[in-house]
């Protein structure tokens, strides 16, 4: 991360507490329950905590505002890794204004803004690294292999860069045999992405209102 922790996020706030991003025009989390969400797409499309065990490895396109790690760190009970990739990061202050929303998370957000200056960083049970640039240019060269994949970018019609079928290809290729991916959209060309890509791709009831989100298996 910046180790002057200044913002590159560019940030407008909805209702004081909901970061907004301006060069997406996009929420970074839901308006409607942003940690609920979570567990339904992300952890829950994943089928976490259940597949959790020593050493797993989730790996997240778009860390945001770390929610999905604060989600994950509050189930995870078991060492477990953890690798983002985000190409403007927020603040510390900002990341502080983000997590008051959660103060069921609020142990965990703590320990997460003390390691935020650095790139390796321990939140309860999970080693997390934030890999600072675009996915397009870092996945390629990244030596890891997940397990499972949050793909938690902004909207594809907002940000299409996140959800290209040539970064597809790489997160299969960087995802262990019989590894899984989740995501809030059920947008037909990131569907067609992901199965070209090699994974078995299924739509599921999405959260709070939203008809679809999907999920998948390499």
């Amino acid at each position: 991360m910046d180790h002057q922790g200044q913002s590159s996020a560019d940030l407008d706030w909805r209702e004081g507490a909901i970061p907004v991003s301006r060069r997406f025009d996009d929420p970074y989390f839901s308006l409607n329950g942003g940690l609920d969400e979570t567990r339904h797409v992300f952890l829950g499309g994943n089928d976490l905590p259940a597949r959790l065990c020593p050493g797993f490895h989730i790996a997240e396109l778009g860390f945001g505002t770390g929610l999905n790690l604060l989600a994950l760190a509050r189930i995870a009970t078991v060492p477990v890794r953890f690798t983002s990739f985000e190409a403007y990061p927020m603040a510390v202050d900002e990341l502080a204004r983000a997590h008051a929303a959660f103060p069921e998370l609020a142990d965990l957000s703590a320990q997460m803004r003390d390691g935020w200056p650095a790139r390796r960083f321990t939140v309860g049970q999970v080693s997390a690294e934030v890999i600072e640039a675009d996915a397009r240019a870092a996945l390629p060269a990244w030596p890891g292999r997940a397990d499972a994949w949050f793909l938690d970018g902004f909207s594809p019609a907002k940000n299409p860069e996140l959800w290209g079928a040539d970064l597809m290809a790489e997160v299969a290729s960087h995802t262990a045999p019989g590894g899984t991916f989740a995501t809030y959209t059920a947008a037909g060309h990131v569907r067609r992405a992901l199965a070209a890509a090699g994974f078995a791709v299924t739509r599921a009831p999405g959260f709070a209102g939203k008809r679809h989100m999907s999920r998948g298996q390499l």
